[in-house]
C-alpha cells in the first residue's frame, strides 16, 4: 500500500495485538471497525473506544493524520464503559 500508516492495535477484549497498515486519510473509526473484526468481537464498534498515548481518539469525520498518528504507533482498542477492578 503506497503511502500506508503502519500501526499496532491492541484489542483489550481479546489481549491481542495486530499489525494493521492504512492510509493516513483513514478514518479513526475505520481503524477501530477493522481492528475489531480482525479480533473477531461481535459487539458493536459504538461499544469501543480508540486510545493513543493515553487519550480517547475523536472519532467523527478525523483521519488518522488529523488526529497526529504516526508510523508503528502503538493504538488501544477497548470498552467504553469502565473496567473493573479486582
Amino acid at each position: 500500500m503506497s503511502g500506508s500508516l503502519p500501526v499496532r492495535v491492541m484489542v483489550l477484549d481479546t489481549w491481542e495485538e495486530f499489525p494493521l497498515e492504512f492510509l493516513p486519510s483513514t478514518p479513526v473509526s475505520e481503524l477501530k471497525r477493522a481492528a475489531l473484526a480482525r479480533a473477531r468481537v461481535r459487539r458493536p464498534s459504538s461499544e469501543y473506544v480508540v486510545k493513543y498515548r493515553g487519550a480517547e481518539l475523536y472519532e467523527g469525520p478525523r483521519t488518522l493524520a488529523e488526529s497526529g498518528v504516526t508510523a508503528n504507533a502503538p493504538l488501544i482498542v477497548l470498552s467504553r464503559g469502565r473496567i473493573p477492578a479486582r
